[in-house]
């Protein structure tokens, strides 16, 4: 498969919180993935060192590449790597119309802007995903008046007019109510049927859809391990990523965590019974905590 994004002894920095020390992760073309854990794992980081919000620290002995490169024009990988993020909704400008919010997609801009030039062909691409969104009858609405699940859909069609490879989500249910989560998971199946690849970042389980089989488990800066959905959305993977006691109840494709009782979640450190399958890249799953 080919790789999208490649990570070998990576650092990085929030501020000044060192949240990853000696990260290895990688992520595929061809193979949607979850990768799920707790706040404060590191996946806010993570988000931003995709985006190429902010890099990696200089070290001879680590590295990061974007579908084989190190270095891109910020402009030309989105237009291959679309990503909707918490942060993008909460920072986009509240006076921008929906239309606009979707335009700005085509520049990778915060509203749109006099000096931009959009085509007959652009608008008619963001009219498409518009209406293929079902939000084209909020086109002219402002975004602070859109509700967390239009706005969510706004900022959806601006990633996907440029009809990126892969996309990136953040927790893209968190706040919708059950009738806009189960939409907004089938727009996102309906993607993924179409050969697309999708990058779930979460710690919601109920957004996992059916689709995606590999699971990448993060935890305090590090990978904690990762394979095949069916082996690690379980009670004990999801205790000990968690920190908590978890049980894990399936139906129609779908998983949901429930608190499992009395009993102690394991420890994190036990790391004898890590999943090997071919699939399980060792190195991941033993990065150097934080």
């Amino acid at each position: 498969m080919e790789p999208i994004v490649e990570m070998r002894n990576v650092a990085a920095w929030r501020g000044g919180t060192r949240v990853f020390d000696s990260l290895t992760l990688s992520l595929y073309r061809g193979r949607s993935t979850a990768i799920l854990g707790p706040n404060g794992a590191g996946k806010s980081t993570l988000l931003q060192l995709l985006a190429r919000e902010i890099h990696p620290e200089y070290r001879e002995t680590g590295s990061m590449t974007l579908f084989g490169q190190a270095r891109w024009n910020v402009w030309e990988l989105r237009s291959r790597l679309g990503i909707v993020s918490h942060d993008l909704q909460v920072g986009y400008p509240r006076h921008a119309s929906g239309g606009d919010v979707v335009l700005s997609g085509f520049h990778s801009s915060l509203g749109v802007w006099d000096h931009q030039v959009y085509t007959e062909r652009d608008h008619a691409k963001a009219q498409s995903v518009l209406t293929q969104l079902r939000v084209d009858h909020l086109a002219d609405r402002r975004y602070a008046t859109l509700s967390t699940g239009e706005q969510r859909r706004f900022l959806l069609a601006r990633a996907l007019v440029h009809d990126p490879e892969v996309l990136i989500l953040d927790e893209p249910t968190s706040g919708l109510d059950p009738r806009a989560c189960f939409h907004y998971i089938d727009l996102i199946r309906e993607w993924m049927r179409s050969g697309k690849t999708l990058v779930l970042v979460t710690h919601h389980i109920h957004e996992i859809p059916p689709e995606i089989d590999h699971i990448i488990l993060l935890a305090e800066g590090q990978v904690l391990a990762e394979g095949p959905k069916t082996e690690l959305l379980s009670d004990r993977w999801l205790s000990r990523t968690f920190g908590t006691p978890i049980q894990v109840l399936a139906g129609n494709g779908f998983h949901q965590a429930v608190p499992a009782g009395k009993s102690t979640a394991p420890d994190r450190s036990n790391t004898t019974d890590r999943p090997n399958k071919p699939d399980h890249h060792p190195s991941s799953s033993a990065s150097a905590s934080s």
